[in-house]
């Protein structure tokens, strides 16, 4: 039976299994970190762009329509500045609007997880994703002061549940605003009400709470510092009431703030779009202070381009840490062919009295270092998707973004050619020491 090429080749790696293992190994694990990078990149920005649900308008006093996005929608920190109260009721009854939810941001559970104060319309009108909705595991919405509804994410890493009662950490883990570190209103305890099924969002790893609630903390703190400050030293010890027994009565106006407005304009029936959102914008844009981020079609894209804009360059950065680790298997590929040409030179030399010429040999060897690279592709596909699953489960349990791996065919095309290409490269050396190696030096007698 003739021995054909393949079969010399595919004896080859078996005989030296070990090399060959640790070599597509090393390939494997450069072609998955390359594919985990290029599909959470492109998954990643899809996820962005979805989790601002059915919002026209995010208004803010932050910096910018970015920052206000990643506050406001992403809980990515506390926003700088308030919005009182009486602001957005001149706002929610001037406009055009299908409604106008406030939010307020900056406490926290645990330092970790965000806090956010609304209305039940937030449930009720409100949607967190174009397809999806609220829906409760258990429980109900909040329907006085001090009750809690916990997000997916939240709930599962917490253990809370219906029943659970909590202190939260008034002000982030280190207020921004006011320059003091958060603390505990041990008085204050909140009862967990409801918990919400996942909705794929950032809003999963979020607490919520009626604004009231919050009001009364704030309330409670201002308190403390006029007394600390002397403002009430003529009041009586009855006067002095105990901060848990803080009522709506006791607020003023100072109290009563937000952070964010949720805006969406009023729209046809059927419709998102609506030709009113440029005119509010153009509105609420006259006042100096005001930050209106647009979230339709065009705006979460737009200001995620900006994000793309400042972290681009650790993406680039990211992906030419793969094309190292993928160079250096392809060095790995040719340290380990190299190394066996010292031990199959006899070998060699006897293809060649049997009738292998120059260039088949040649080719043997090209064709055995671009089958562990083919290889090497082939398993790092496996990894490269299972480490993208991992990755996608860690952003969703600790930020609450729903990310679906996926990528393009051409993608994957191109990372396969580019794998063989390279390893083609990798062959070379070797296969140039296989096509000059002598048959009567290496199969003369040896004494």
């Amino acid at each position: 039976m003739a021995m054909t090429d393949w079969t010399i080749v595919t004896r080859s790696l078996r005989t030296r299994l070990f090399s060959t293992a640790t070599t597509v190994l090393s390939v494997a694990v450069a072609v998955g970190l390359m594919l985990v990078l290029l599909m959470l990149q492109s998954s990643g920005r899809k996820a962005f762009e979805r989790g601002t649900g059915n919002v026209h308008l995010l208004v803010s006093r932050d910096a910018s329509g970015l920052v206000s996005v990643l506050n406001g929608m992403f809980y990515a920190g506390a926003p700088l500045k308030p919005v009182a109260y009486a602001e957005y009721e001149r706002i929610a009854g001037s406009l055009p609007l299908e409604f106008a939810i406030p939010v307020q941001l900056g406490d926290s559970y645990r330092g970790q997880w965000p806090v956010l104060a609304t209305s039940p319309e937030f449930f009720t009108k409100f949607r967190p994703a174009e397809d999806a909705t609220w829906t409760f595991t258990d429980g109900a919405v909040f329907a006085k002061d001090f009750e809690l509804v916990v997000g997916a994410a939240a709930a599962r890493a917490t253990g809370l549940k219906v029943g659970s009662r909590v202190v939260l950490t008034h002000g982030a883990a280190s207020s921004r605003s006011s320059g003091i570190a958060g603390h505990e209103h041990d008085e204050f305890k909140y009862t967990v009400v409801g918990v919400l099924s996942p909705t794929g969002t950032p809003h999963d790893r979020a607490l919520f709470s009626n604004l009231t609630s919050s009001w009364l903390i704030h309330a409670a703190d201002r308190l403390e510092r006029e007394h600390a400050a002397g403002e009430h030293d003529h009041m009586d010890d009855h006067e002095h009431h105990d901060h848990a027994t803080l009522t709506e009565k006791d607020l003023i106006d100072a109290d009563r703030k937000i952070t964010n407005i949720y805006l969406r304009v009023a729209t046809r029936p059927g419709q998102d779009a609506s030709a009113a959102v440029p005119v509010v914008m153009e509105h609420l844009r006259r006042h100096p202070d005001f930050q209106a981020a647009p979230l339709t079609v065009a705006g979460p894209v737009q200001e995620i381009r900006r994000l793309d804009a400042i972290v681009g360059n650790i993406n680039q950065l990211l992906v030419i840490m793969a094309v190292v680790v993928m160079a250096s298997s392809g060095v790995g590929i040719m340290l380990a062919l190299y190394n066996s040409m010292q031990q199959r030179q006899r070998q060699i030399a006897v293809l060649r009295v049997l009738g292998a010429s120059r260039g088949r040999i040649f080719g043997l060897i090209i064709t055995e270092s671009a089958f562990i690279g083919l290889l090497g592709a082939g398993v790092g596909l496996g990894v490269g998707l299972i480490g993208a699953q991992i990755a996608s489960g860690v952003l969703r349990s600790r930020l609450g973004i729903s990310i679906s791996p996926e990528t393009s065919p051409l993608i994957l095309a191109n990372i396969f050619l580019m794998t063989l290409g390279l390893s083609i490269l990798a062959g070379l050396v070797p296969a140039i020491m296989a096509y000059r190696t002598s048959v009567w030096r290496n199969l003369r007698p040896t004494a």
